[in-house]
């Protein structure tokens, strides 16, 4: 699958402010914002589900929302690693945050998180034939608690964290369609 799109190069970005991980640039009179590290601003979230039909999601402390969230398993592709691709960046999250790996990784569907903002794409990929071979919990600083929630009660357990007060990251909902799914509505 080619995920490439094309791209205007008409406007060379004005860089009004540039960090360890994102830049913030102008173009004409349109301010956004667009990450330095990975491979064109490409991030990689896992749809997974284990062999006893249990959804994995994870939870950690995000700094931007001085909140828990609740997510699915994800992160950059090209993060310091030479060659990464979609299928190698979501077995690598997946391993690296929850402990489960995958026999088969499909990549389903690649789009703008917030076009109006950030230059950052997502590709939904499907984690099929799981094994667990470790504990998760992230890399680093990551402090990612893992949540193996039953298929038929992810959403209920979903809207009872919203009401104890956790972020939800709103693709969960698209994530927990696509296990049923593929994006053109046929069965997965």
């Amino acid at each position: 699958m080619d995920h490439t799109r094309i791209r205007s190069t008409d406007d060379e970005p004005e860089i009004l402010y540039q960090g360890d991980w994102l830049r913030m640039v102008r173009r004409g009179h349109w301010e956004s914002c667009e990450r330095t590290h990975g491979k064109d601003g490409l991030a990689v979230l896992v749809i997974a589900v284990t062999p006893d039909d249990h959804v994995l999601f994870v939870e950690q402390y995000r700094v931007p929302l001085g909140a828990r969230t609740i997510e699915m398993p994800a992160g950059l592709v090209g993060d310091d690693v030479e060659g990464d691709t979609l299928e190698s960046a979501a077995r690598r999250e997946l391993i690296e945050e929850t402990g489960w790996d995958a026999g088969r990784i499909d990549v389903l569907l690649v789009g703008p998180t917030s076009s109006g903002m950030s230059n950052e794409r997502i590709a939904f990929a499907r984690a099929l034939d799981l094994r667990k071979v470790g504990d998760g919990g992230g890399v680093a600083d990551e402090d990612i608690t893992v949540h193996a929630v039953p298929r038929a009660s992810a959403p209920a357990w979903l809207m009872r964290k919203y009401a104890e007060g956790y972020e939800l990251d709103l693709k969960l909902w698209a994530g927990l369609w696509m296990i049923e799914y593929n994006p053109d509505g046929s069965k997965a």
